[in-house]
């Protein structure tokens, strides 16, 4: 009984040996992987050469007339270098790339509150777009948390209705937008400025319709109109 131990231990010994091979021995072969994890993939990567292309490049030229993603569509071909007017309720096409309150969110080393706008019925109609859009999927259409993509398995996705974030300051959610958070990834090249701006509108809008309203947040106008009618 105890040769065929000693077989059987020999043999595991020759079989380690010959996969891992001694302590400091070199090879030109390629390694054995037990677990590729996708490492090799018939794909592109930036800044790589390619043989399939004649160029040896592996990047290519964007087709002619498209829009890269997150850009709003021009209304009209610009004719003297310019981007052209962009839809939505603002007139140009622009991502973060600056140092001020409208790029970052912060006020000096600070996180500052407020819009860095006059809020429009039109801001707020793009940023309930721009939310459905972009945010629902995952915090619901009330904000909630309870989107789609809770019913699949992704976990820790934040309610906008918790008092830490009825009480973040604007700019810090917006670096949130931009920069992402936990699972959450960031948006800031997906989404412009302006809009990344508007969904935040919105989700105070949000907020106010869930239980954060007081009458003192009704227009003066429309304020007094139900006032009279008590």
């Amino acid at each position: 009984m105890l040769k065929y131990f000693f077989a059987l231990f020999g043999l595991l010994v020759v079989l380690v040996i010959s996969i891992a091979g001694f302590r400091g021995a070199k090879s030109t072969r390629s390694p054995i992987e037990i677990f590729p994890d996708m490492d090799h993939q018939p794909k592109v990567k930036a800044q790589v050469a390619s043989s399939f292309f004649s160029d040896g490049r592996a990047a290519r030229v964007p087709v002619a007339g498209t829009v890269p993603m997150g850009y709003a569509i021009p209304l009209h071909k610009p004719v003297d270098g310019s981007l052209g007017e962009a839809t939505g309720p603002y007139k140009q096409i622009y991502f973060s790339s600056g140092p001020v309150y409208f790029d970052t969110g912060k006020i000096g080393d600070q996180w500052g509150t407020g819009m860095p706008f006059e809020i429009s019925p039109e801001w707020l109609s793009r940023g309930r777009e721009r939310f459905t859009i972009n945010c629902s999927p995952c915090h619901g259409a009330t904000g909630a948390g309870t989107g789609i993509a809770s019913k699949y398995g992704l976990v820790a996705i934040a309610n906008l209705h918790q008092d830490r974030i009825r009480q973040m300051a604007d700019g810090e959610i917006f670096n949130t937008i931009t920069k992402g958070k936990n699972t959450m990834m960031g948006y800031g090249d997906r989404i412009q400025a302006q809009d990344r701006w508007a969904i935040i509108t919105y989700i105070r809008a949000l907020q106010k319709s869930q239980g954060g309203a007081t009458i003192n947040d009704v227009p003066p106008a429309e304020r007094a109109a139900l006032e009279a009618q008590k």
